[in-house]
């Protein structure tokens, strides 16, 4: 589903070049649930960013279903994403101006989709927010709307999902329930898995477990080993 070549990530600094990801290189098969776990500085967000073609390496490739990401120009890598890729942010990115309902429908309007409302009216009451749909963020609480984020990220069935700290603003006791939810919706639709955490014990929930270190890939673990 997913593979990393000699990957390198660099960004120009008055005294010198600063070096993010060095040589990293690993694959993801189609329905694993992987951890990347590490540090604060560690590199996890950038490699997650090049995984997703959101932003595009200094050497290396990224090959996602066998798309190499940084030989598509922006609307091409955006094209991948809409038709292959689903997202869970830590900070949520609901639209506040849009309902619970809005929100979901709205990544099915984007893909040009006939039917858009009865596929987010279905996925908002599997996770437990039927009676929510006509709710904006503000009027949720912060597990809430991290429902409707897991909602609007599989409503669209992705083949991948990218989920960055997705318990990283909630409590323990809410974001455990969102774990819950995530594996389990997760498990059904079969979906692959790639998880940004330095927690872990969520790590250890997942198949797979890569381990960044100031940029470098220091340990590539099945659960299992």
């Amino acid at each position: 589903m997913l593979l990393v070549e000699s990957l390198g990530k660099q960004v120009p600094l008055p005294g010198g070049p600063l070096t993010i990801l060095e040589d990293v290189g690993f694959s993801i098969c189609r329905g694993e649930t992987v951890a990347v776990v590490g540090a604060s500085g560690s590199g996890k967000s950038t490699l997650l960013s090049l995984m997703a073609g959101l932003d595009v390496p200094t050497r290396g490739r990224v090959l996602l279903d066998g798309h190499e990401l940084s030989a598509l120009d922006e609307d091409g890598r955006a094209r991948v994403r809409g038709e292959k890729v689903g997202f869970v942010f830590q900070n949520f990115q609901l639209l506040p101006s849009l309902t619970a309902l809005e929100n979901v429908m709205l990544p099915l309007e984007l893909r040009g989709d006939g039917e858009v409302e009865a596929p987010a009216r279905q996925i908002l009451a599997r996770v437990g927010l039927g009676e929510r749909l006509d709710h904006y963020p503000r009027q949720l609480s912060g597990g809430e709307q991290q429902r409707v984020a897991l909602a609007r990220a599989f409503v669209t069935a992705p083949a991948l999902l990218f989920a960055d700290e997705p318990t990283g603003n909630l409590d323990s006791h809410t974001g455990e329930a969102i774990i819950g939810l995530l594996f389990e919706l997760n498990a059904a639709a079969g979906t692959t898995l790639v998880l940004v955490t330095h927690d872990e014990q969520l790590a250890a929930r997942c198949h797979h477990r890569l381990r960044l270190d100031a940029g470098r890939l220091m340990d590539d673990r099945v659960a299992s080993a």
